[in-house]
Parts: C-alpha cells; structure tokens; sequence
C-alpha cells in the first residue's frame, strides 16, 4: 500500500493515528463498516468526505450483531479488495480489529438504547441493536472523530446510533448518507450477493411497493389500505415472510396513522434465505 493509505489494528493505534490528524488541525469522519464493500459503502467515504478533511473506515465483522441462525460464518470477508477500494474512494486509514481486540477475555459491558430497538427490525432480530450500539461506541470512543457516517439504508439502526452518541456526550456528529441503488431500483446490499437471478427478480418488488406507497400517501391516500396494498405486493411477488411495512416517524421509528414531517415509510421481508431493508421518506 502507498504510504499515505495505513491499516491499523488496536484501539490504541486508531486513537493515535486519528488524534495525530487531530493535533495537526483537520477535522476527521469515520466510517464504520463490516466489509464486503460496494458502492453504497464508498458513498459513505464520499460524504465524509464533505464533511472532515480527513475519512477512516473500519472493518469489523461484529458478532455481537449476529443472532443464532443468522450468516456470521459466511459473511463474505476480502480485507485487500476492500482496502483498495477505500483507498480509492479517498479513505486513507483502514481500522481492522480484530476479534480479540475488539472483546478481549473479561469483557462484560453492553450497550442498550431503551425503546427504538423495540420494534421493526429489533422486534424480528432481538438482540441485534444492541450488538449494534455497543461496537459503534467502542469504534466512536477510540476513534474520537468529529463526524461518523451511516447509511439511511439501515434507517432504524441510524436512529439508534444518533440517540446513542447524543446521550453518551460522544462529541460525535452522526450523519446520514442517502441509499445507493442499483440501476434496476434494489438498494444495494453486501447481501445481495445470496440473492439467485430468480430470487433478485422478486426482491425488486420491496423497491416498487414503496414508491408505489410512497406515492400514493403523497397523493393523499390513507395510509394503512396503502400500508396493505404493499404488504400484499410482497406476499404476491414471493417473499417468504414480510417482517413488516409501516409509516414511522423517522426520529422515534413510533408508527403514524398519516403522513407528517419526517414520515418514514420502512419495509423489510425475506426472499430465499436472504432478509432485505428498505425504505423511503414521505
């Protein structure tokens, strides 16, 4: 690797090398990720970017995050290809822990945001954002950046995050980077790799039932025959299982009976063995 591209592995070295770059007057983003990158992720680089002078991105397969039966095992891992590809977004320092780093013998302490877990996601996958919210704040705590960004392809889980860092004094700003997409409408997903052809067929109906929804609550309609009508379209395109489509107001993810400022429309179900997310701002 070039000089100017780093990768460090303990929570020592990544405050070291982030304070360095704070010492010498740049503000600095971090980019926390599980790898498998792809486009949606070095959009999240793009709008550190804008933000800080400086962008690190770390990669950590958190299994804390991970219930039972879910694809800890299989998550797809390329640590080099992933590295090149920050690189080349304009990153310049990788974090990649490693599990022993991360939860060394004794760990004991957890972090839990009481209410916005509860439902949507939370509600199907318990446990998982509180996996969640403690390995950010490990990463926000030893990186000590100015801002951290997050994809709003994961809008509940960006709720999390912000209630987080605003009640813990992080002195880190959370910003929200808009869903990247595919040219056929999916929002991309290191997931979407389980997906077969047939499979990646019927998972565009998850897309065109929320714009569908999405304009018809603009258009005035009510909401929950909208809110049907979605769920109906998945069940009718092949999803296995429909977790959920609701309306939510998008800061305290509690549903809402019409539209109003910051209505999020969010949806998630299964096709084959692979559970997507997605959602849309009314």
């Amino acid at each position: 690797m070039p000089a100017e591209f780093r990768i460090v592995r303990t929570p020592g070295a990544l405050t070291t090398a982030m304070e360095a770059w704070k010492r010498s007057g740049y503000r600095v983003a971090l980019v926390p990720t599980m790898g498998a990158l792809h486009a949606g992720h070095l959009a999240l680089v793009a709008e550190g970017l804008k933000h800080a002078d400086k962008v690190a991105a770390s990669i950590f397969v958190n299994p804390k995050q991970f219930g039972p039966l879910e694809d800890l095992d299989k998550y797809p891992r390329d640590e080099a290809g992933d590295a090149a590809k920050l690189q080349a977004a304009g990153c310049e320092l990788l974090y990649a822990p490693s599990l022993a780093d991360m939860y060394p013998p004794g760990f004991a302490s957890y972090v839990k945001v009481a209410g916005l877990p509860d439902r949507l996601c939370g509600a199907v996958r318990p446990g998982h954002f509180d996996g969640v919210a403690t390995v950010v704040s490990k990463l926000l705590a030893a990186s000590r950046a100015d801002v951290g960004v997050f994809g709003e392809k994961d809008w509940q889980q960006l709720a999390i995050i912000r209630r987080m860092a605003a009640d813990l004094d992080l002195g880190t700003r959370i910003i929200g980077a808009g869903i990247v997409r595919d040219d056929d409408g999916l929002a991309l997903s290191s997931r979407n790799m389980y997906l077969s052809v047939g499979e990646r067929a019927q998972a565009l109906a998850l897309p065109k039932a929320l714009a569908a929804a999405r304009e018809a609550l603009n258009g005035g309609a009510a909401v929950a025959p909208v809110l049907a009508a979605a769920h109906l379209a998945l069940a009718q395109a092949g999803f296995n299982r429909v977790d959920y489509v609701e309306l939510v107001d998008g800061e305290t993810l509690m549903p809402l009976d019409a539209v109003a400022v910051g209505a999020r429309l969010m949806a998630a179900g299964v096709v084959g063995t692979t559970r997507l997310i997605d959602n849309a701002a009314v």
